[in-house]
C-alpha cells in the first residue's frame, strides 16, 4: 500500500515506521528539523521492548511533490488540520482513503469541507508515545490502538482493507459502527486527562490518588458526555467508568501532549479540546461550568504562544 503521512511527531512518526517495517511505501509530508530527520535517517523508534530504525524515508514539505496516495493518515496536531487541509489536494486520487487522527471531534469536518466527502474516514487513536526529537520516538505503553468508521456510520470494504494492512504492522485496530460515539468517548477520556493534568500541573497518578481532583475528573468526563448527547450523539453511561479504570491503568507519570505542551510552552490543543467542549456546549445548552473554568484557567498559557479568539 502506498501511504502517506502526514505530521512526523510522536504518532505520524510511530505508525509510518510500524507501517514500513510491514513492507508499506511510507512517505510524509513534515517540515524543518522534521523532514531533514526523515530523509537523513528516517524514523528511529524506541518502545519498552525494542528499538528500531526504518533507514532514510521520502519526505516533501510539498504534497504535489509525493503525488496520489492510497491511504493518507492526518497526523500533525488538531489545530492545524483546518489551515493545512487545502494543501492536501494533490495526494488524493480516485480510491484515496483519509483518516484524521487527531484529539477532538471536529479534524474530519475540516477535511470534509477542504477535500469533499468521499475519501474522509472517521478515526482516532490511544497510544502513549513521545517526539523525543525530529524522527525520534519514544512509546511508553502498549501498541497503538486505532479505531476506524465511516463518518455516516457503519464500516465498509475499504476499512476492512486499512485494518488488514494496520494490523499485519502491529497496530490495535477497531472497526466502529457509530464512530461519532468514539471520537466524543475518547474525547471524554483524553481531555479531562490533559486539562485536569494541566491545571494542577500535575501527572495522572497524582491527579487520581487524591479524591478532590478525582472527582474533578469525574464531573469533567460528565460534562462531555452531556455536551455529545446535547449534539445527537449518546456516548453511554458506561463510558465514564471505563474512562476511570483506564486511568487507573495508567504509569502513575503519565501526562497528556496537551498538558505538556500547555507547560512547557508550545501550541496547544486547548481550543480543540477543553475549547471545544465549552463552545459546543453553549451551542447546545448543556451544562459546561466545569470547562468554563478549565479554559479560562489555561487560556493565559496557551495564549503565549497561541493567540488566538476563545471558543
Amino acid at each position: 500500500m502506498r501511504v502517506a503521512i502526514v505530521g512526523a511527531g510522536a504518532l505520524g512518526g510511530l505508525l509510518g515506521a510500524m507501517l514500513v517495517r510491514a513492507g508499506h511505501v511510507v512517505s510524509y509530508v513534515a517540515h524543518g528539523e522534521s523532514l531533514a530527520a526523515l530523509r537523513a535517517v528516517g524514523v528511529v523508534v524506541t518502545t519498552p521492548t525494542e528499538t528500531f530504525t526504518t533507514g532514510p524515508l521520502p519526505a516533501s514539505s510539498t504534497p504535489s511533490e509525493l503525488g496520489p496516495c492510497e491511504l493518507v493518515v492526518i497526523a500533525v496536531k488538531t489545530w492545524q488540520v483546518e489551515p493545512l487541509a487545502p494543501t492536501l489536494a494533490p495526494l488524493i486520487g480516485p480510491e484515496t482513503c483519509v483518516i484524521p487522527v487527531q484529539n477532538g471531534v471536529e479534524a474530519a469536518d475540516h477535511l470534509v469541507t477542504a477535500l469533499g466527502a468521499a475519501p474522509v474516514i472517521g478515526g482516532l487513536c490511544h497510544v502513549l508515545a513521545m517526539r523525543e526529537a525530529p524522527g525520534r520516538v519514544h512509546v511508553v505503553g502498549a501498541a497503538p490502538r486505532l479505531t476506524l468508521g465511516e463518518l455516516a456510520g457503519g464500516t465498509s470494504a475499504r476499512l476492512e482493507r486499512i485494518a488488514i494492512a494496520m494490523r499485519a504492522a502491529g497496530v490495535d485496530v477497531t472497526l466502529s459502527p457509530d464512530i461519532q460515539v468514539a471520537l466524543w468517548s475518547k474525547l471524554l477520556f483524553v481531555e479531562p486527562f490533559g486539562s485536569i493534568g494541566a491545571v494542577t500541573r500535575s501527572p495522572i497518578g497524582v491527579v487520581r490518588a487524591i479524591p478532590e481532583t478525582r472527582r474533578m475528573l469525574e464531573d469533567a468526563m460528565r460534562e462531555v458526555q452531556a455536551v455529545a448527547r446535547g449534539r445527537g450523539v449518546d456516548v453511554p453511561d458506561d463510558e465514564i467508568a471505563r474512562s476511570l479504570a483506564r486511568i487507573d491503568a495508567m504509569p502513575p507519570g503519565a501526562t497528556s501532549s496537551m498538558h505538556r505542551d500547555l507547560v512547557e510552552g508550545r501550541p496547544s490543543e486547548l481550543h480543540e479540546q477543553t475549547g471545544a467542549v465549552v463552545r459546543l456546549g453553549r451551542q447546545v445548552g448543556a451544562t459546561h461550568a466545569l470547562h468554563e473554568f478549565l479554559f479560562a484557567s489555561l487560556l493565559p498559557l496557551d495564549r503565549l504562544v497561541r493567540p488566538s479568539p476563545q471558543p
